[in-house]
Parts: C-alpha cells; structure tokens; sequence
C-alpha cells in the first residue's frame, strides 16, 4: 500500500500536527468561485490536438481539507497521441493552480507549461510522436467551485452529516472532469485505469470508483483510501467524504460471477439504508436477465449516501433520495442510477449529441421494472405519466458534436429533459412496433458490442445514435431510417389525424417536413381491435356509422395529443 508521503501532496496552508489547518474558513458560497467558459464546457468540438489525446493511465492522489474547503492534489497521468503532439493541452479549472510540472519524470521550468482559461497547456522540449506515450506529473491545490444545485449543475457539495461532521460530495457530468483533477474534459478522454489516493480527516471514511485496495493510516489520525477503476468515464471519477457506515453482501449472478455490494451510509438510518440494500439484488437480477452481465462484477455494485440527488459515478453511485416510498413499490433513483452502469458506463455516448443514449434507455428502465414487477398495469400508468413530461422544444439529436451542456440546459436551444422522457417514449415505441426480441437483440449489441455477452467477453465500448439506428433495422428485419428521421431528428411530434364519412375511417399520419411515417395504427371499434398498416402514411377501415372507435387504444405510439398539451400549458401558468 502506498502512503501519503510517497505524493509530497502540495498543502497551500501550514498545518498542525493534528493533520487539520490552522484556521477555519467561512463557508463559501454556491457557485463560487466562478468557473470559466472552458472549464463549463464538457465535450462538443475538439482541436486536433485535444482530439487525438488519450489517457492510458491516472494516478490520482487527493487530499480532501473540509475545515478550509480546499483540494489539494497530485495527478500522474500517462498519455498517448494518435498523431504526432508538440502541446499537451490538459483540462483543469484555473481555481486549482498548479504550482509544479513533470514531464518522464523530469521537472520542468515554468517556461514550458501554461495554466490559462482552465486548461493546462505543456509543450515538450521535443515533439512527441504518434502512438508514443508521455508521463505527466502534475501538482496542483486551490478552492473548488461549489455547485449551485448539484446535480443539475456541478462542483463539489460541502455539507454537514446530522452529527456534525463533514459530509462532502462531487458531481461532474456537465462542467466535466476538470472541477477536481487534470483531465481529458470529453467522452473519449476516458482513463483505461485510474488510481485514487484520497486523504480525508480523521473519522472520515471516502467510497470512491472501483476496488478498494486499502487504507493507509497515518500518525495524525488522518486516513488515505487507495482505490482503482478501469474504464471509467471522465466525470464519473468521485469523491465522496463522510462518517459512513456500510452495508456489504454479494449477489450470485445468473451469469456465474459472484458480484460485490456495498452501501455506505449516515449512521441513524440503519433501517432506512437496510432496505433500501434489499432492493440491490433483484433490481440487479432484473437488468441482468433483460439486458445482460453486470458490466463492473469484477469491481463493485457500490451505492454512497450524498448531499445531493445522484449520479451515476461508475460503481459508487451517488443516492440522495431521502429514502422516499413510491407506489411504485421500488426506489427510482437507486434504479435509474444503477441503469447507467449500462447505459452510460458500459456504452457511452461517443458525442455527447448522444446523450439519449444513456438517458432515454436509463428513464425506460424504471417502467419496465414496474412491468417486470407488477405487469403491465404498472408498465402504463409510469409510461403515462413520462408522457406528460414531454415538451418537443428540439429535436433530440441534432447531428452535430455538442456539449453536455448544450444538450441538457434547455436555455441553450437543446432537447433538454425530453432526452429523458421522449427518449424512453421512443424506445417505447420502436419496442411495440419490432418487438421485444429485436428490441432487446439491439440494445444487447449496442450495450456490449455483442449479441452474447457473458463476464470476461466485453469491454467498454463507445456508441453512437447511427450505429443504434443501424442495429435496431438489422434484429427487425426492414429500414427504421422514418421511425428516426421524424423520432430523434425533428422536433415535433407526429399527428395522427382522423376522418369518418359515412361507415369509412381514414387515418392519417401528419408529420413535420412531410417524413414519411407508415406507423401502423391499431384502432378499436366496439370492442374489436384490427391493425391499420398505413402504408404511404395513410389507410382507412369500414366501420359501422355509430361504432364507438378508439385510436391507439393501448397507447403503444408517441405521437402528439391536443389534450396534454393544454395541460401542459395550464401547468404552465
């Protein structure tokens, strides 16, 4: 086991030989100190140079300073350029400065490294070739930005537990991976491994990614909680501080693997956080046998209480639901969250353009557990109230790289929450137009890349909106390119629009730029339901004049309805 004295961690302030700093700090702020433009951007276009960067390795050593609301770090990064590099630009908020800058272990002179507009740009005394590798050490300490409303913005949470003590998480998915460490801020930039050395006062425990390979205590009472991760998304690396307590067990998986579980906890909650670690294995047996293997058995399930809502951050998942009951009879958070260990983690948007990818497939997941628990009463009633949550205000791909934040805020022209219910609305969808055997067939491929996945046969894979659209035509069999075109690519809904004359019912599919849509529609006529295949978008059934007719009548079709969108409106208001 490595000690901290191996990092030489570059503490900013004197410290007592109690381990804590001299001096207590007034809280700071939420949403200071500010961040700038490039620290807030995640992803979208990269420069060569940024594109053709990879990080093979991240050593990461990070004392956390709750009494001072401070970092203080030491990130030994290996990386690899696909095209020849005479800059090595690094993400990292300009709130961490770095004081010292080794390159192959040789330290270099200020001259040659610039930390500027958060990025740390280094420039070797030689161009480094194409496929060559590079091993940055970099120092840095300083005063994180504090999230306004974490999760749905980010920066780290400096809270209390009910005891006093600290309580301190972060969250990253939108202003990305350079809140807290050196980093490569875009989907790609993913760590093939990364080593977490995290510091934390004395009574403080820190869950973070991966294995935990054990815990160095020092003379000052302090602790460093040593950690490792392979694979893991850029912003799904976590610190997590606290006075936990834990739960521990394992789950025997249908695949063969024996899977660790843990939760960590607030001491007081023993009963709450005992059946709230209930839920873990049959929510686990659920994707297993729906999707496929736990993508991380051979690392961890792990759950950890925050001051915040939650996030998905790669094996120690962030819960704040407060333990809230729901008719639903199952925790949604804790599901929605552990969905993203595959749909986020194990398949990652390659561009954030695809951040439906894991949203969408995570929203779609909670009503198909209520299906695989309750049957298909359940599946309807959370289905339809996704329903109401949707706005059509932009198309949820729009076939450029994009931000994070630009997809997600809804101020900056993206789809906003609709990647979340339209997408499962979507995926609900396709699932009754091709069925559930080519639907699952699909999403097993774009998970795994495989159509068989068992442990040790997969890896984590990138994905894309295109390759799932080609997946889904090849396990149904015909072109999907309408049901895409009109679905992800355009804004508005379709409108089914609806004609009787005399004993004939024409139906109609109205969609935006006139895309073809031959949807077909089932309709009840007293009682009887028949399929009207609407080939060219259109098609018409005699019915009786004084039939009682219904469209849709199990709801299995998105498509644009008058009435929810006056409710909308008047919700609105």
């Amino acid at each position: 086991m490595l000690k901290l004295a191996a990092f030489a961690l570059p503490l900013l302030l004197p410290v007592a030989a109690s381990g804590h700093p001299q001096a207590k700090r007034l809280p700071i702020e939420r949403g200071m100190p500010p961040i700038g433009a490039q620290t807030q951007r995640s992803g979208g276009p990269l420069s060569p140079e940024r594109a053709a960067l990879r990080l093979d390795a991240a050593d990461l050593a990070i004392e956390v300073l709750p009494t001072r609301q401070q970092l203080s770090g030491v990130a030994t990064l290996t990386l690899r350029t696909l095209a020849p590099a005479s800059r090595l630009p690094i993400d990292l908020d300009t709130n961490l400065p770095v004081s010292s800058v080794a390159l192959d272990g040789r330290r270099l002179p200020r001259t040659a490294w610039s930390h500027v507009d958060g990025v740390l740009t280094v420039t070797p005394g030689q161009p480094i070739a194409a496929g060559a590798t590079a091993m940055l050490r970099i120092e840095y300490a300083g005063t994180p930005h504090v999230a306004v409303r974490a999760p749905w913005d980010d920066g780290i949470v400096w809270s209390q537990a009910p005891d006093g003590s600290p309580w301190i998480a972060t969250t990253a998915q939108g202003y990305g991976c350079d809140l807290f460490w050196p980093c490569l801020d875009f989907p790609q930039g993913e760590a093939a491994v990364v080593t977490l050395h995290i510091t934390v006062p004395k009574g403080l425990k820190a869950p973070s990614n991966g294995v935990l390979l054990g815990v160095d205590r020092h003379r000052d009472g302090r602790t460093t909680w040593n950690w490792r991760a392979r694979a893991i998304n850029p912003y799904d690396v976590a610190l997590n501080v606290g006075p936990y307590a834990e739960l521990s067990g394992s789950y025997a998986s249908r695949f063969g693997n024996a899977v660790p579980l843990h939760y960590w906890y607030l001491p007081g909650k023993e009963a709450q956080a005992k059946r709230l670690f209930a839920e873990f294995a049959p929510t686990l047996d659920f994707f297993e046998t729906l999707i496929g293997p736990f993508p991380f058995g051979a690392e961890k399930l792990g759950v950890v209480e925050t001051p915040h809502m939650g996030m998905e951050h790669q094996t120690i998942n962030a819960y704040g639901n407060g333990y809230k009951q729901a008719p639903e009879g199952f925790d949604w958070l804790f599901q929605h969250e552990l969905s993203h260990e595959w749909f986020g983690n194990q398949m990652t948007a390659a561009d954030w353009d695809d951040f439906w990818l894991h949203e969408g497939f995570g929203q779609y997941m909670q009503p198909l557990y209520g299906r695989w628990r309750e049957g298909e009463a359940r599946y309807a009633a959370m289905m339809a109230e996704q329903r109401l949550r949707i706005l059509n205000k932009a198309p949820i791909v729009s076939g450029r790289s994009q931000t994070s934040e630009d997809v997600y805020e809804d101020g900056k022209g993206g789809p906003g929450a609709d990647i979340y219910f339209k997408g499962a609305w979507v995926l609900h969808t396709l699932r009754n137009l091709i069925g559930d055997a080519a639907f699952f067939d699909a999403t097993r491929r774009l998970v795994y890349g495989r159509p068989d996945p068992r442990p040790g046969n997969f890896a984590p894979r990138f994905a894309t909106t295109a390759e799932f659209e080609k997946l889904a035509a090849q396990a149904a069999g015909r072109d999907l390119g309408w049901f895409f075109g009109v679905y992800l690519h355009e804004a508005a809904l379709p409108e089914l629009v609806e004609t009787r004359e005399g004993d004939r019912l024409t139906l109609r599919w109205k969609t935006p730029n006139d895309r073809p849509f031959p949807m077909p529609v089932e309709v009840q006529v007293d009682g009887r339901v028949v399929t009207v295949p609407m080939q060219e978008g259109t098609g018409s059934l005699a019915v009786p004049a004084d039939a009682h007719v219904v469209l849709d009548p199990m709801a299995r079709i998105l498509r644009r309805s008058e009435a929810i969108e006056r409710y909308q409106a008047q919700q609105a208001k």
